[in-house]
């Protein structure tokens, strides 16, 4: 009898292993593979994740890292398959990994670190599991403090942003960028207008100025100077690559100022002896990619579907000297209204309805 108990009980432990965390040893030096379609030297979204697993290296010198750039979008989650028995952690920025799903289950014994994006299956079913941790951000905290920021900058009351696609990513950036300014014509006595040109809606219900592509700097640049034309002197462009052609017409107008995306874009607004950036909204990868793989280390941890904000230091904007070029009386305007936020006391909005409604906001 004795011997058959025993037997039952190893017989379940090894049953709810399978369905258990990967079982690494704290400490066991980690194989990390970053897999993106653009490099980890974009200077944006992809670098700030790479940024994070170097910070982490810097304080574990036996862990090590390999990149691997592949431009065919259809290419990226079978190159993941490819190397799956090669590497303990996969770390995958972007959306287009949203279908891993089914490699994430296939190996209970990998980590993978998905950033901006949740995961499904082949099959379009939702896929959580032990080994995945997905980081989605609150895109429309750092929206609404560079809103609040390009309201309190503007000299011509008009401000704008550009987006490439209306997904739900591009759209928080953008109604949270309107709720900003709605907030400082409301609490700090401006007088903002957000442009928006009807042949560049979003769609109903959307509206905004849309590119139609991430991919896409001339229609950037288009979108851009039709806007400076209107008057705009503040654009905000969260457009990926179709950004940077936004950003060059800010750069060959005179009196306009850029707001960056996702990173500290301060060193891509060089002009002659100046520079076009006056801030940038903020969603800190690298942090987060670099707490997990601690965590990894560690045996500490545990995988999610994490939505980071403020109260994680996940979101927000520049405000470090020498990488910005806010007024004072802005710097503490918004450092008043981060800790507002961060206490839940401001929610920005993330439908155009809510714009005009949102708490904080009355």
């Amino acid at each position: 009898m004795m011997k058959k108990l025993i037997a039952l009980i190893c017989a379940m432990a090894l049953v709810m292993g399978l369905f258990a965390a990967p079982a690494m040893a704290e400490g066991k030096p980690l194989k990390i593979l970053i897999v993106t379609s653009s490099g980890v030297d974009d200077g944006n979204f992809n670098q700030d994740c790479y940024n994070g697993i170097q910070a982490f290296l810097a304080d574990h010198a036996d862990c090590s890292v390999k990149d691997v750039k592949e431009p065919d979008l259809a290419e990226l989650i079978p190159t993941v398959e490819r190397l799956a028995g090669d590497y303990d952690v996969f770390v995958l920025p972007g959306f287009n990994f949203g279908g891993i799903g089914d490699i994430v289950l296939a190996n209970p014994d990998k980590y993978f670190l998905v950033v901006d994006s949740t995961i499904q299956d082949s099959e379009g079913n939702p896929v959580t599991a032990d080994n995945v941790y997905t980081m989605t951000y609150k895109e429309q905290e750092g929206g609404f403090m560079v809103g609040l920021a390009a309201a309190l900058t503007s000299k011509s009351n008009k401000v704008a942003e550009i987006n490439g696609m209306p997904f739900p990513s591009n759209t928080n950036y953008q109604f949270g960028f309107m709720g900003g300014v709605k907030y400082a014509n409301e609490k700090f006595g401006t007088a903002v207008e957000c442009v928006e040109i009807p042949s560049f809606s979003g769609g109903d219900g959307v509206g905004g100025n849309y590119v139609g592509n991430f991919a896409d700097p001339a229609t950037g640049k288009v979108v851009a100077e039709t806007l400076i034309g209107e008057g705009c002197d503040v654009i905000f462009a969260a457009a990926g690559e179709s950004g940077n052609g936004a950003l060059t017409a800010v750069k060959e107008a005179e009196g306009v100022w850029f707001i960056g995306c996702d990173v500290d874009q301060y060193d891509d607004g060089a002009k002659g002896d100046g520079n076009v950036i006056l801030t940038s909204a903020l969603k800190v990868m690298h942090l987060d990619v670099q707490r997990e793989l601690e965590n990894i280390y560690n045996g500490t941890f545990t995988g999610k579907d994490a939505l980071l904000g403020a109260d994680s230091d996940s979101t927000g904007y520049v405000s470090a000297e020498s990488r910005q070029q806010l007024s004072e009386d802005a710097l503490a305007k918004l450092a008043e209204s981060y800790e507002l936020m961060k206490k839940g006391e401001i929610v920005p909005p993330t439908t155009a309805d809510g714009v005009n409604d949102f708490p904080g906001l009355k």
